[in-house]
């Protein structure tokens, strides 16, 4: 029966028609690739389940990347829907563009907006490849993809992030939090009464930096007052948080709050997450659907 259903569906995914102006099809993408081989752009469309089954069994890393993959039932409820590729001398760029089950506005609406916006990088990428190769040339290293923070049976959050390497790297990280329930997207301004929680999230992290800071004897560091930094005036300290933050919900209904790598603390602290006591903006909430 498995084994029908598998036949199935990597023959569907076969008569999915490729646009002709691909370089190469998928399936190109997923081979293991050999050590050196001629400059290629390769863009592979992702539009079934069957490739993630191929995929499993040819692509060690890529089995690594979907254990949090949310399931439901036994349907992948978060796929990739595009992926694209370079590898060009000393270019390289991996784009993965995920695509998320559902029907509503909403969901059609962020859809939209991952497709657009990887599709934005790849052709900046391209961009700049051809900048670097008319003048000194150089390395230039992009990495976009996806992870699962929270799936829970009401809410998945997925965090898309984006590594640029030149000379050093850059992290940006951009959570989206979804009532798969209700198929809405929860902003962080939707689960408050009114912005009074900017100033008590804010005013709760800067004490937590100041005390992490002091506990590990300033292993880590972070951009605030009054926590030992030797010159202040160097960096730009963090006092508030933004009213639409980066935040997700964890498993457990807790938020947590993100900041991007050099947003609030030096590159080798990486990408910075605060869990917030429910109990700090308690009074706040418009009620504990979410936020537990």
């Amino acid at each position: 029966m498995m084994d029908e259903r598998l036949k199935k569906l990597e023959q569907q995914y076969k008569n999915v028609p490729i646009p002709k102006s691909l370089d190469s099809i998928v399936e190109a993408s997923l081979k293991q690739r050999p050590k050196k081989r001629a400059p290629k752009w390769v863009l592979g469309a992702v539009a079934a389940t069957a490739l993630f089954t191929a995929g499993l069994n040819i692509n060690p890393a890529m089995a690594k990347s979907l254990v949090n993959v949310p399931i439901l039932g036994d349907v992948v409820s978060v796929l990739t829907f595009v992926s694209y590729e370079i590898e060009q001398d000393t270019y390289s760029a991996n784009i993965d563009v995920p695509k998320i089950n559902g029907k509503s506005e909403e969901i059609v609406a962020l859809n939209k907006k991952y497709a657009t916006e990887g599709k934005e990088l790849f052709e900046k990428f391209k961009d700049d490849v051809d900048w670097m190769n008319k003048n000194e040339g150089g390395y230039l290293g992009l990495d976009s993809s996806y992870v699962i923070a929270t799936d829970t049976s009401q809410i998945l959050s997925i965090g898309r992030y984006v590594v640029e390497t030149v000379g050093s790297s850059s992290t940006v990280m951009k959570y989206d939090t979804i009532d798969k329930q209700k198929e809405i997207v929860i902003t962080l301004p939707s689960l408050f009464k009114d912005n009074a929680y900017v100033e008590k999230v804010s005013a709760y992290i800067a004490d937590k930096m100041r005390e992490e800071m002091i506990a590990t004897n300033q292993d880590k560091m972070y951009w605030v007052s009054d926590a030992g930094l030797e010159d202040e005036s160097l960096v730009e300290l963090f006092t508030t948080i933004k009213a639409d933050q980066n935040f997700y919900i964890s498993e457990q209904g807790k938020l947590v709050i993100v900041f991007d790598k050099y947003e609030v603390a030096p590159g080798y602290m990486g990408i910075v997450e605060f869990e917030i006591p429910t109990e700090i903006v308690q009074d706040s909430l418009v009620s504990n659907e979410y936020i537990k």
